[in-house]
């Protein structure tokens, strides 16, 4: 369980996030919506530790993640893979080795250096890759691909880290409607296959609504909504958007996926 306490934070005399307390349960996909500058993208950074909070504290597992340092802190990271935006992968390099760098908190210091996987690690990215269809892409440079494609490598990266926590920071932004749809659908299926607890920021409401079995809703650094997808009126819609409900929100068809899939090899 994930427990946030009173967390704020502070860019001189302007609040980002401003004293939110949520706590998340294990294997839950949690939407986070608002609209830009609501401090979405701030929380998300603070649970990772990307960001340190000018006050209150995260908790996992009753550890307070906020005090972590050092070792303890890269194996936190570890443990709360994010996803982000721009999907920060490597270009130049193919997908395998983009993939396999979601090891090297798990290599020796060496191993990492010389960029020498065992074959386990080689094992565990492919599966993941087939998980995705993307195991046929594995030499491809990654540059090469198309931005939907590029998501699920960074989703796949993050998968191979073990996660217990994935934070996916609107992980698809820049993304038209079939990419955005292969993207959700992969996050969807870590959620529901794997066990792996899932925070998703998002714009669209009809996604969240979709895809999510609890939204929080965030405005000017604040909780404000915080709740199933159906108790999502109008009113909420409003207060968060600025606009007249029909305008975003919109009862998206559910999504579902086959009852087997292969876990990812250890």
């Amino acid at each position: 369980m994930l427990a946030i306490e009173g967390l704020t934070k502070t860019y001189g005399a302007s609040a980002a996030v401003r004293d939110v307390s949520l706590t998340i349960e294990r294997g839950s996909f949690v939407g986070v919506i608002g609209r830009s500058g609501a401090g979405k993208s701030t929380l998300l950074r603070m649970v990772n530790r990307l960001t340190d909070p000018s006050a209150g504290r995260i908790l996992f597992e009753g550890r307070d993640v906020t005090a972590l340092q050092g070792a303890q802190l890269r194996a936190w990271r570890r443990s709360c893979a994010m996803i982000f935006q721009q999907f920060n992968l490597v270009g130049r390099m193919d997908v395998m080795t983009n993939v396999l760098t979601g090891r090297l908190s798990h290599a020796s210091h060496l191993r990492s250096l010389l960029n020498m996987w065992s074959d386990a690690d080689k094992a565990m990215a492919l599966a993941a890759l087939e998980q995705f269809d993307m195991a046929s892409l594995a030499a491809r440079r990654v540059d090469q691909l198309s931005g939907g494609q590029q998501q699920r490598v960074a989703i796949c990266r993050a998968l191979v880290q073990e996660p217990d926590i994935i934070l996916a920071d609107e992980p698809i932004a820049s993304l038209d409607p079939r990419n955005t749809k292969a993207v959700m659908d992969a996050l969807l299926r870590i959620n529901k296959h794997f066990g792996i607890t899932v925070v998703c920021n998002l714009h669209s409401l009809d996604l969240a609504r979709s895809y999510c079995d609890r939204l929080v809703g965030m405005s000017a650094g604040q909780v404000v909504f915080d709740a199933a997808p159906e108790a999502l009126t109008d009113d909420v819609a409003r207060n968060l958007y600025g606009l007249e409900a029909g305008e975003v929100l919109e009862l998206a068809s559910p999504v579902s996926f086959p009852a087997t899939t292969t876990p990812v090899a250890a």
